[in-house]
Formats: C-alpha cells, sequence, structure tokens
C-alpha cells in the first residue's frame, strides 16, 4: 500500500459532529448523602466523537478534510469548532441553527472502569432552512471533492431529504457518496455508491438472518438492489469484509489481537474513502480497510490509524513488498519515535552490501537478535565507489536496498549519501549499534549516540571481495 503514501484526497465528512467528553477519576467511598460512589476528578479529555472520529481518522491518513453539519449556538458548538480548526479541518460549511444543542457527551471514569455518562444533544431533525444552506453549499462546491461521507449517528442531521440532495448533486459530478448507515430503514441513502452496515445492521435493514455464506449474498443482493448501489459492503466484524459487485467477495480481517473495536466502524468507512479516492479498485479497497480495522483494534478506546502503522502492520504479516521497507531519514525518524514510546528496543547497523551473501544474512539475523527492531543504513552508489573504489559497486543502491528489505531479519533500509552514517545515526540514537568483529579496538562512528556497541564476526571465507574475485578467476 505504499502509494497510498503520495496521495491527499480532498473528502467532505457530512453527519452528527459531536464531542468526547472524559471526566478520569478515582473512587474511595460512598457518598453519605445516596448511595452513590465520589469520584474524585484528577483530569479531563475531550476528543472528536460521532462523523468527528471518521474526521480523525481522515486527517490520521493525511487527507484534506472539509465537514458540513449543524450545531447549535452554545459553548459546545464553540469548543467543536476549536477542536476541528486545531487540526486543520475546513468548517466554513458548518452552519449554527438556533436553540439546537451541540452533541456532548460526557463519561465518568474511575479506575478504568465508566461509571456514568450523560449526554447534552439534540436529536430532533434539522430545520429546512438548514437543510436549503448545506445544499446551496454543495451545489457550488461539490465538484471539488474526491468522495463524500454520510456519517450517520442518528442525531437528525442527516434527514431523508438531505441525504437525497446529497446524493443526487453528486451524481451530476460522479463523486462517490459512502454512508455509515443508522437505524433498520437505509431508503434514504438511495443511489449511494455504497454503505457501510456491521452485520447487526444489515439484519436489521434486509431482515434477513445472516448465518452462512447463502444468506449473506442474499443481503447483500437485497442491500445493493433496494438501495441501488454501486457496490455492496457488509462488515463482519472478525470475519472481515464482504462485498458484492458482480459476484460476492469475501476478504478475511487481519486482526492480530483484538483489545476495542470501539470507533472500528469510523476507520472503516475513512479507509475505504481514501483507496476509493485514490484510484484503487473495491478488492484493494477492501483489503486495505481490514488492515486499517486490524490495526485500531488492537488499541484502547476510540482511536485513528495512520499509513505508517498500516505499512508496519502489513509488513507484521508478511504481505507488504519490499519497497515498504525502504525509508527516507525523515519517515524513519517518525517510525523510530512510535516504537520508542511502545518500549521497542532499536537496533542499527549498516554497510555497502554490494553483493547480498550468507555472510551478510547470518551477521543480520545476529544483529536483529539483539533488539526488537533492525535498522541498516545503505551506502550510497557514489559513497561505495569513494570507499571502494571505481569499479565499485557491483549493484546499484535501489537494487541493494531492494534485496535487504527482502530478509526477514531487516525492518527498514535507509540510504544515506556520506562516507559514514554519523548523521543518521545520530538521529535514530539506536539502543544497540552493530558493527562487524574487524572493529574491535577500533573507533566506532556513532557510538556516542547509542546505549550499547556489539560487534558481530563476519562468516570466515564470506565477502563480497572473495565473491568477486571468484567470479572474475572462473572460466566459461
Amino acid at each position: 500500500m505504499n502509494i497510498l503514501k503520495n496521495v491527499q484526497p480532498n473528502i467532505l465528512v457530512i453527519g452528527d459532529l459531536m464531542i468526547d467528553h472524559y471526566l478520569w477519576g478515582s473512587c474511595e467511598r460512598i457518598s453519605p448523602e445516596a448511595p452513590v460512589q465520589v469520584v474524585d476528578i484528577a483530569k479531563e479529555t475531550t476528543v472528536l466523537g460521532g462523523a468527528g472520529n471518521v474526521v480523525n481518522n481522515l486527517k490520521a491518513l493525511g487527507a484534506h478534510v472539509s465537514v458540513a453539519g449543524v450545531i447549535g449556538d452554545d459553548a459546545n458548538g464553540d469548543e467543536l469548532v476549536s477542536m476541528l480548526d486545531a487540526i486543520d479541518v475546513n468548517t466554513q460549511h458548518l452552519i449554527v441553527q438556533h436553540n439546537r444543542k451541540t452533541s456532548k457527551k460526557s463519561r465518568v471514569i474511575a479506575v478504568s472502569q465508566q461509571i456514568l455518562r450523560y449526554d447534552k444533544e439534540s436529536k430532533e431533525d434539522i430545520n429546512e432552512s438548514s437543510v436549503a444552506t448545506i445544499t446551496e453549499m454543495l451545489t457550488q462546491e461539490i465538484a471539488k471533492y474526491d468522495a463524500v461521507i454520510l456519517s450517520d449517528y442518528g442525531k437528525g442531521v442527516l434527514t431523508d431529504r438531505l441525504c437525497q440532495n446529497i446524493i443526487s448533486l453528486a451524481k451530476q459530478h460522479a463523486v462517490k457518496v459512502l454512508v455509515d448507515p443508522k437505524g433498520s430503514d437505509f431508503s434514504k441513502y438511495r443511489g449511494a455508491y455504497l454503505l457501510t452496515p456491521n452485520k447487526k445492521e444489515a439484519m436489521l435493514a434486509t431482515g434477513i438472518d445472516i448465518v452462512d455464506n447463502d444468506s449473506l449474498q442474499k443481503a447483500l443482493l437485497q442491500l445493493k438492489s433496494e438501495c441501488e448501489l454501486d457496490i455492496s459492503l457488509i462488515t463482519l466484524s472478525e470475519d472481515g469484509i464482504a462485498i458484492y459487485d458482480e459476484a460476492m467477495k469475501r476478504f478475511p480481517t487481519v486482526a492480530k489481537e483484538v483489545f476495542d473495536v470501539t470507533g472500528a466502524g469510523d476507520t472503516v468507512i475513512a479507509s475505504i474513502a481514501f483507496a476509493l479516492s485514490a484510484g484503487k479498485s473495491i478488492e484493494e479497497t477492501a483489503a486495505f480497510a481490514n488492515l486499517a480495522a486490524g490495526v485500531v483494534v488492537g488499541k484502547i478506546g476510540s482511536a485513528t490509524v495512520t499509513m505508517d502503522e498500516i505499512e508496519e502492520y502489513e509488513a507484521s504479516l508478511h504481505k507488504s513488498t519490499s519497497d515498504a521497507h525502504i525509508k527516507s531519514f525523515e519517515e524513519i525518524k517518525r517510525i523510530v519515535e512510535r516504537y520508542k514510546s511502545q518500549g521497542k528496543k532499536v537496533v542499527f547497523t549498516n554497510g555497502c552490501f554490494d553483493i547480498l551473501h550468507v555472510g551478510h544474512v547470518k551477521y543480520l539475523q545476529v544483529a536483529k537478535s539483539f533488539g526488537d527492531v533492525l535498522i541498516v543504513g545503505l551506502n550510497s552508489d557514489a559513497s561505495v565507489s569513494r570507499l571502494k573504489g571505481p569499479t565499485r559497486p557491483v549493484n546499484i543502491a535501489e537494487d541493494r536496498a531492494y534485496l535487504l528489505a527482502a530478509l526477514e531479519a531487516v525492518d527498514f533500509v535507509v540510504p544515506f549519501e556520506d562516507d559514514t552514517p554519523y548523521e543518521l545515526i545520530k538521529m535514530i540514537q539506536p539502543d544497540v549499534l552493530v558493527k562487524g568483529g574487524d572493529y574491535k579496538g577500533k573507533a566506532v562512528v556513532g557510538t556516542e549516540f547509542a546505549s550499547e556497541l556489539k560487534l558481530v564476526d563476519f562468516v570466515d571465507g564470506k565477502s563480497t571481495t572473495k565473491t568477486i574475485e571468484k567470479i572474475q578467476g572462473s572460466t566459461c
């Protein structure tokens, strides 16, 4: 999925925006006034919720995001706009409706347990004036978006009339509308490109008990027909995603460990919109959404996922290509920061690796054994020529990097232009710096930035120089 890292689709999210508010504390006594717990609040946090979680997921993937919706003329509305502005989301199409309450859900958490939730919100349909204003905005601007997401949480923004207005305008400009539906009647979404109901939602909407492939296909076909969809899709939790375009196809989940499924649906629709906007097929899109969901369910609470995390997760499943493991200085800096924040031990080594041989492989396997993540710095072609002479390298840097990245022991390869990896080591500051046994008693570049230096003996008789000499001395 490396190609998706270089795209920034322009996506519009329309739906029920809300604030998720958390009060964190401890509980050590019961109130003398009533048989209830007394929570000593230590901190408060707020995050975007509802359609805002879809926005967060799109921003994490790298999309340009705009929002349209209706908020109240209240303090919560001001707070929500400030939260969106802080992550560079276009909020000019948010409408303030008099006497409407901006949704805010407050949760009291004591010793990691939610003991109370209280909501402030309006749930009635937005008025016709708000519907007309959003419609007029879309009439002027729909063509500039690569996709539109309708994120319906049943709080009254996505009325039947507004949904149909949006879908009609989008069709006129060949813009895909993707819907995360709510309720048992999906008729208001008729004409959308696809819906993303989960299994339970699909069963309620179709009246079909999904128990096997036959009933699953029947439900997909019914949704496709009744809602006039281009693609019919149902998410199946731990069983992945099923789609029907010209035939039913199933894409099994790739989650290795599930901690929390909160917000997974928002991640799925965001990743589907992102991949489709980047020109991916529905099959590639479903596979990408599965990877994104696999990452997010391994986190606690509503979460987002970045392209780097998806790449690393895909690599851990041994499904990525070698070039996904070749990183720039900027990319490896972000990756190292994330691994260190997770308490992972980072190992670094470097070399020319001109003609890859068994000595290299065994050396790298030993290097990887010293930690969790092995990063290999690779000398550029010009650097190799300066160090080894004008006849080297035999293989260009692109080929050398690809072969190194294909090795199971190697997590990332970072090419560098200088004669030494000093600047790279300074930036990474590895837990373990590894060099060959021939450096015993010699100064090793970058040791001041590493927590530990390890010297690894080479395999006797195995070297690039000896391989070249053998080739030159052979006769055909």
